[in-house]
């Protein structure tokens, strides 16, 4: 995780306590100033690597990584946030025992036609 964060410049970078702001949401942001493309899908598709064991992330990676094809400056503000989060947190995670065997259980709550902007269902799980 350290070298993805050296990769990122977000190795100096202080903390946040959550990984995105509940309002104002996430749109489009025709007007905004775009930035490369190149650069935030490299950043999402880290992120979504650590998805795996940090399913915590799973919505807010998810909402950001809608924005792939056109990001702009309001996008890749929120995955820097996403990134301190991870800094703030290193801790947090699944941890999948090799030696062991276990049961894993999992719970989803869907939430049919909440989202503001396109009114399509959204959907959260643990």
């Amino acid at each position: 995780m350290d070298d993805m964060f050296q990769n990122f410049g977000f190795r100096h970078a202080k903390t946040a306590s959550k990984p995105m702001a509940e309002r104002p949401l996430l749109t489009p942001d025709l007007e905004g100033e775009s930035v490369d493309k190149t650069f935030y899908r490299s950043m999402i598709g880290s992120l979504m690597y650590l998805t795996a064991s940090g399913p915590y992330i799973m919505f807010v990676v998810c909402q950001c990584a809608c924005y792939q094809a056109n990001p702009k400056l309001s996008h890749l503000t929120a995955i820097k946030k996403i990134f301190q989060y991870i800094k703030g947190s290193p801790k947090l995670g699944l941890l999948y025992p090799k030696n062991f065997e276990f049961d894993l259980y999992a719970f989803a709550d869907s939430n049919y036609g909440s989202c503001e902007l396109d009114r399509k269902s959204t959907s959260g799980g643990c």
